[in-house]
């Protein structure tokens, strides 16, 4: 170690072996970390807390920061999200919420202005007087309404996202609308041009209307394909192309540290750096720490998100090691829930080649490899600054705001209810030892919802008081410690892509079900209760004879009580226990405030569920 910066793996040897620690007040300092679509088998400790084996069950993976950082903290291995989508699951963590109480389901704008909505989580930590910072990706999408008009609402005091860098050239993808190009004004802009950054700045642009309106672009889509070795997704609907399809596999355009993530953990190492002073991103200023102040920062990592783009070396050393592809097997279609069939087909993967398929897993692998070391960075500064001003401190990280499909079911991306969608597992370390003590594994259900309540009680708010009587979740603290109610369930709903669907998992179970017919907020709010079982497109898995869930046990004979008591539960719980529907209005348009409500079985979320 050198000067007043202590290494991480320096740090932990020391925390691990017990060493005195007088940095214990109030107000510790708190680094919240956050990944993308981030599968928890990426990370071996995960693997051997659960399996019993350090490798994924498809192969080799890479993860000594968050394998130290098991060793130095509490994990909470049993951690589910509540909605397996991007913007509905960084809701629940930022608004303590699950989605039918806080009426976000998808990806729908909303505002702050219904009667229902109560401050967000930087909102209130800044209420507590905590500088907050958000560096990377957000995806909350809360507005504001000012004179009729929703606008842009900033959560975070000081707010550094992509939107900020990618138009400087501080990333090695990005997409935006264009209103020029090299210096040339266009005659109308160009509205989500995808583009690559070279590392001399040079943006190469993906856009069919580009090439078709100016010649000089024409072919510069199929030279990105051929010089980023990209994998497109494709299927009957949406065949191979050049400009369109998520991009499953290929090589960033830049070196690792580079790329966006690598930006985003350098700007925090800056904004560290810069104490009681302004400083300069790309064309931006921002203000740095303050330190007078204990800091909030949330840093939301893209990786392993697509484009799945890990820099060359980490993709080279990766491609040395043959996958286990998930195997798929066509009957499982027909017992397979029809909404559940709509996003497997959505995303459907098991048309790919065997190269391919090798391709989409080791870089997938590759990307979280490299992300991981970027956590590691990004903690190894925080504990620095927080050592070298006598401050206590805790780190949350969340691996994954949902997890992500490579072949299972047959298809890629996220979206379902199924284990490897929505198990996310969350450390958390501390220089209170007592609180979250190194090397635990806390193995009881914990949820995504836990997440602010932790943050605010660590930051000092009475959460049990009632100003944060809207939360919905458990402090961690109190779970690790044996001081707060066993849940004998997890529960979620997510809207999109599938449709109005919600989970129940117990160890041994899984239930899904329709919960309305359509998406229309405030209409048929009953409809589940008086449809149909069958109408209700149910799923049940047993998991410990059937650990991928393939099997739907749904309509077998043998199972019925165990549907039926899960349907009730569930049904009560997300339909009837607050259930909250709002009119949020169309588009960024989110001027509606008229809150609908089902409160027909409150209180019937007790964490209690009992199986026969």
């Amino acid at each position: 170690m050198s000067g007043t910066k202590i290494t991480m793996l320096a740090f932990l040897t020391l925390f691990i072996a017990g060493s005195s620690n007088p940095i214990q007040q109030a107000q510790p300092n708190i680094l919240w970390v956050l990944t993308d679509d981030h599968r928890y088998d990426a990370v071996r400790a995960f693997n051997k807390m659960l399996h019993g084996r350090e490798m994924s069950d498809l192969g080799y993976v890479e993860s000594p920061q968050a394998d130290r950082l098991t060793q130095a903290g509490t994990t909470f291995i049993n951690t589910y999200c509540q909605a397996a989508g991007c913007a509905p699951s960084r809701a629940s963590m930022h608004l303590g919420r699950y989605p039918f109480r806080s009426g976000v389901y998808e990806f729908e704008y909303h505002n702050n202005k219904a009667e229902h909505c109560r401050p967000t989580l930087p909102e209130q930590m800044a209420n507590l007087s905590y500088q907050t910072v958000h560096i990377g990706k957000l995806g909350v999408r809360l507005r504001t309404i000012a004179n009729g008009k929703a606008s842009p609402f900033k959560i975070y005091q000081t707010d550094i996202d992509f939107k900020a860098l990618r138009k400087d050239g501080l990333t090695g993808w990005g997409k935006d609308w264009f209103h020029q190009l090299n210096g040339e004004k266009l005659e109308e802009p160009l509205k989500q041009v995808r583009f690559f950054v070279t590392p001399e700045g040079q943006f190469e642009y993906v856009s069919e209307k580009l090439e078709q309106t100016k010649p000089e672009y024409a072919g510069t889509a199929r030279m990105t394909m051929e010089k980023y070795e990209l994998l497109r997704h494709y299927n009957k609907k949406k065949p191979k192309s050049d400009f369109e399809g998520m991009i499953l596999s290929g090589v960033s355009s830049q070196p690792a540290g580079k790329t966006r993530d690598g930006h985003y953990a350098a700007i925090f190492e800056q904004f560290l750096k810069q104490e009681n002073r302004k400083f300069e991103v790309g064309s931006r200023t921002f203000d740095g720490v303050d330190t007078s102040k204990p800091l909030f920062c949330h840093i939301g990592f893209d990786f392993p998100h697509t484009p799945v783009l890990p820099p060359a070396d980490y993709r080279e050393r990766f491609q040395q090691h043959i996958y286990k592809v998930p195997d798929f097997d066509q009957g499982e279609l027909e017992t397979m829930p029809s909404q559940q069939k709509k996003q497997v087909m959505n995303g459907y993967s098991d048309h790919f080649t065997a190269e391919e398929k090798q391709k989409m897993i080791q870089d997938y692998y590759a990307f979280c490899a490299y992300g991981d070391d970027l956590v590691g960075k990004t903690v190894d500064d925080f504990i620095a600054y927080s050592e070298k001003h006598h401050q206590p401190w805790m780190i949350m990280y969340v691996v994954g705001d949902h997890g992500w499909k490579l072949n299972e079911h047959g298809s890629v991306s996220k979206f379902s209810s199924w284990d490897i969608d929505t198990h996310n597992p969350i450390i958390v370390v501390s220089s209170d030892k007592k609180a979250f003590p190194p090397g635990k594994v806390v193995r009881e259900y914990t949820e995504f919802v836990d997440i602010a309540p932790t943050i605010l009680a660590a930051g000092g708010a009475a959460i049990k008081s009632d100003p944060f009587d809207y939360l919905d979740g458990l402090n961690l603290a109190d779970v690790a410690a044996g001081n707060a109610p066993v849940r004998d369930y997890v529960i979620g709903e997510c809207h999109a892509v599938t449709g109005p669907r919600a989970y129940i998992r117990t160890p041994d179970y899984v239930f899904s079900m329709q919960t309305r017919p359509d998406k229309k907020r405030g209409k048929n709010m009953n409809w589940a209760r008086q449809a149909a079982y069958e109408e209700l497109d149910p799923a049940l898995y047993h998991v410990p004879s059937d650990p991928g869930e393939v099997k739907n046990l749904a309509f077998d004979k043998k199972h019925q009580k165990v549907a039926m008591a899960m349907k009730e539960k569930l049904m009560n719980i997300v339909l009837g226990d607050q259930r909250i529907e709002v009119e949020w209005g169309k588009g960024t348009n989110v001027t509606g405030t008229k809150v609908h409500r089902n409160n027909f079985a409150s209180g019937a979320h007790d964490y209690k569920l009992e199986l026969r």
